[in-house]
């Protein structure tokens, strides 16, 4: 499959995941309102876990195939590119969205294990950060994100209907070597691992209504984020 093609399919999955999205966020806001018993919560809960698991599944497909794609995914806009850190959002960022939306609603043993962590996981962010710059020293590779980004943007045209075989021949001179594509998928699905790893944990401490509080707050971002970018783009924003 081409990755005009792969990128098309993932793109076609990422809106039908979205609706899904909106949909979650829905029940989250209502079980918010009406505070629904807990049994319920955590059902609901458990639904959104596997929701943003068929997401890194489906993103899983795409690195194999080639992984410039989820470097530089062109299904998304310029401004959610801008949040991407190794292909996804950065772990860390998962603190900034609890600390936000339940800044009152924390005990004192839970800001105590929230700390723990973050601690843990910006250790882990900084060893993932070194290997990706030993990967393209150790064989002198060209700069990763130029390459990611010029690589998406070859498909895109061809997802809009550009030069198909401008596009075609430009993306086959930048063919990953074998040795930087295991390395680089290995780095993401390791990244992946930590953003699902840092959200369990994050989950794990928080009670059930805070569990849906934090949900809440991530859809909204997510799908804020996503409006905006798709809105600068069709204003011809950078």
């Amino acid at each position: 499959m081409s990755d005009s093609n792969v990128a098309s399919a993932f793109e076609a999955f990422l809106q039908g995941w979205l609706m899904r999205q909106r949909c979650h966020l829905d029940e989250l806001i209502s079980a918010q309102q009406e505070m629904t018993d807990f049994d319920s919560i955590r059902g609901l809960i458990n639904r959104v876990i596997c929701h943003y698991g068929q997401y890194y599944e489906e993103k899983s497909k795409v690195a194999q195939n080639n992984i410039l794609l989820v470097f530089s995914p062109p299904w998304f806009s310029s401004l959610e590119r801008m949040f991407l850190w190794m292909a996804g959002f950065k772990p860390g960022m998962t603190f900034e969205v609890v600390n936000t939306a339940l800044e009152d609603e924390l005990s004192q043993e839970q800001k105590h294990r929230l700390i723990q962590i973050q601690q843990e996981t910006k250790f882990k962010e900084r060893e993932l950060n070194d290997e990706l710059a030993k990967v393209q020293e150790s064989i002198a590779a060209p700069p990763l994100l130029e390459m990611a980004r010029s690589h998406g943007r070859l498909c895109l045209e061809q997802i809009q209907g550009g030069p198909s075989v401008d596009a075609e021949s430009n993306i086959s001179d930048h063919a990953v070597p074998n040795t930087l594509k295991v390395a680089l998928e290995n780095l993401v699905i390791r990244a992946d691992a930590l953003r699902r790893n840092t959200t369990l944990k994050v989950v794990q401490v928080l009670r059930p209504t805070q569990v849906v509080t934090f949900f809440v707050a991530v859809a909204e971002l997510q799908l804020r984020v996503r409006a905006w970018g798709l809105e600068k783009d069709a204003q011809g924003g950078c």
